[in-house]
């Protein structure tokens, strides 16, 4: 039998993760994480958004596909490059004066959270499948992708309305703010770089992503959603529920999908070796979580 990974096409990760509707949330969940100082100080200082960061944010999300989408062993590996990265990750914030560490629980969970809850969001604005049990199968089976890349998964909030409390707490403590480096992280969604793929796409997608902030975040950013932009939302959001199931697969699936589907692989599997995804000799992960840990 064909190795589907630990999801497989049963599961609601793929259902979800499937979608380009869906990545496109990506966008919020990498804003909401470059408002927290510590989460953008590590990410500053791997360069995430100096040389030529927007192919650095596709490698970031091949890694992450490749969990959901990947055979066991590619899964493995990708999981085993990121806690690689996350282990050269520590310093001293300059903005805050606080330590920061990749291999930090605590941060890891938030920028999980972020990754999970965004997923949602845009599952429900742009798909509106899932009920309220297959949102929690959700974050069930992305507990094992957390687990994956060193979260303990008695450290994840156990149902989606409680991880969802989790941030609130986190904007509600005053953690967040938007200094120089979250500010050019978002320069990069309103003014994506020229070689960027689907830039005319991007540039729509990013006001979706700033808009559907929490209302704390988009005030730091300094974002306003009057009634006008906010009508113009709904409306796109509402188109998008309409077109998606008459879109073409090509440009409704993710790649990752799109090669299962048709039994092929080519750009993907390229993409994962230029992410630094080896299978030959990666070590199991499952079971012996964060062994990175120093």
């Amino acid at each position: 039998m064909a190795d589907l990974g630990y999801f497989g096409p049963d599961s609601v990760s793929w259902r979800v993760h499937r979608e380009v509707t869906v990545l496109f949330g990506g966008a919020r969940a990498v804003l909401m994480q470059a408002a927290h100082p510590l989460v953008i100080a590590g990410a500053r200082e791997t360069g995430f958004y100096e040389r030529n960061p927007w192919k650095r944010l596709q490698r970031t999300l091949v890694l992450t596909y490749t969990i959901t989408f990947g055979s066991k062993a590619q899964a493995d590996a990708a999981a085993e490059r990121i806690n690689d990265v996350h282990a050269r990750v520590r310093g001293i914030d300059a903005e805050t004066g606080l330590p920061y560490d990749g291999l930090d629980p605590e941060l890891l969970l938030y920028v999980h959270a972020c990754l999970v809850e965004s997923a949602l969001v845009f599952e429900r604005l742009t798909v509106g499948r899932l009920d309220a049990r297959g949102r929690q199968r959700f974050h069930e089976e992305q507990m094992l992708a957390a687990e994956m890349v060193g979260i303990p998964r008695a450290a994840i909030p156990p149902t989606v309305p409680e991880l969802r409390a989790y941030l609130q707490g986190v904007y509600d403590s005053g953690i967040p703010r938007v200094g120089e480096a979250a500010r050019r992280v978002a320069a990069l969604f309103r003014d994506p770089p020229r070689e960027a793929e689907w830039r005319p796409v991007l540039i729509g997608v990013s006001k979706l992503a700033f808009g559907t902030l929490p209302v704390e975040l988009r005030r730091l950013y300094g974002v306003e959603v009057g009634p006008g932009p906010r009508a113009t939302m709904r409306a796109a959001f509402a188109a998008t529920r309409v077109l998606r199931p008459v879109l073409p697969p090509r440009f409704r699936f993710i790649a990752p999908y799109q090669e299962w589907r048709s039994g092929t692989s080519g750009p993907v599997r390229d993409a994962r070796r230029s992410a630094g995804v080896r299978v030959d000799g990666a070590r199991s992960l499952r079971g012996e979580v964060r062994n990175a840990r120093r």
